[in-house]
């Protein structure tokens, strides 16, 4: 039998309150409301959900929320980032402990130019410290943000060193021929798409979904893409009005305007909003491309 894929994970966004607290009511609302319209999962404090700048309480917190609003089976992924080893370890038992699906686990990001030797050591002692309730890692490639590059040989090693504990490889790097090498070399993983608009040719060749920001916005355009073939054309306009924005900023404003919830906008530093004027233009040109769908 064919094992099932993977599918569409939301990287859902986290709402604040208007004293800068994470708003877990709304975000255990917006993670149901994605599910009901098409997502095969959740993702917790990823890179769309600013899970750089979340704290474990946080995290912890959130999890709690969602998880207890959502039916018991739901997978929930959970965003690891951290460069001190026992900031992910910590950060990887909770969720664990919680009982996460699993893990999307980013490299150290502080140091540029570490190579593959570092890099493994780093992940074989965050795995270590981890325990026995490691499980589901998913490896985050995301070197637009973190400028560390997580090679196929260093994802063999640590396949190598520790079996059974990577299941995935997220590809954020945009970069086509990156996809390949990872379906080449560790097809028989969830490699999965961060750039929407790479879905089309990745899943021809493999792929198995992707855990994605869109995915808070028009998961049913996604759908269609991933487990039935879709061309995604109108998947392409969007990203590309997107990210000719601050992308983070951009998916919350669309998210809210979605739900008429204009909470949505807010942003933890160091990042900032969109003015209003660029996010009456974003708005305006999302719903164009949507008249046309």
């Amino acid at each position: 039998m064919t094992k099932p894929i993977f599918g569409l994970s939301a990287a859902l966004v986290t709402p604040y309150t208007a004293s800068g607290a994470v708003d877990l009511a709304k975000l255990a609302r917006h993670a149901a409301a994605v599910l009901a319209r098409g997502c095969d999962s959740v993702t917790l404090c990823g890179t769309t959900g600013e899970g750089f700048g979340l704290s474990l309480d946080e995290r912890k917190a959130m999890y709690n929320a969602v998880s207890q609003s959502l039916p018991a089976d739901t997978r929930i992924q959970v965003g690891i980032m951290a460069s001190a080893i026992d900031d992910a370890v910590a950060q990887s038992q909770a969720a664990l402990d919680a009982g996460a699906a699993g893990l999307l686990m980013a490299p150290p990001f502080y140091l540029k130019g570490v190579n593959d030797d570092g890099l493994y050591s780093w992940f074989n002692q965050v795995f270590e410290r981890i325990g026995a309730k490691l499980r589901g890692v998913i490896l985050y490639h995301i070197p637009g943000q973190t400028a560390v590059a997580l090679s196929p040989e260093l994802i063999a090693r640590l396949r190598k060193a520790w079996p059974g504990v990577i299941t995935g490889i997220k590809d954020s790097s945009g970069d086509w021929a990156t996809a390949e090498r990872y379906l080449a070399s560790h097809g028989d993983l969830s490699v999965l798409i961060g750039d929407e608009r790479l879905l089309p040719p990745a899943m021809a060749k493999g792929a198995e979904g992707s855990i994605c920001g869109l995915a808070n916005i028009t998961p049913e355009l996604l759908v269609p893409v991933i487990h039935s073939g879709g061309d995604g054309r109108l998947v392409t306009e969007i990203v590309d009005l997107i990210v000719a924005n601050p992308v983070m900023p951009a998916v919350k404003v669309l998210v809210g305007h979605l739900a008429h919830d204009a909470g949505f906008d807010a942003v933890r530093a160091p990042l900032s909003e969109l003015g209003a004027e660029r996010k009456s233009k974003l708005v305006e040109a999302f719903d164009a491309i949507m008249a046309t769908a």
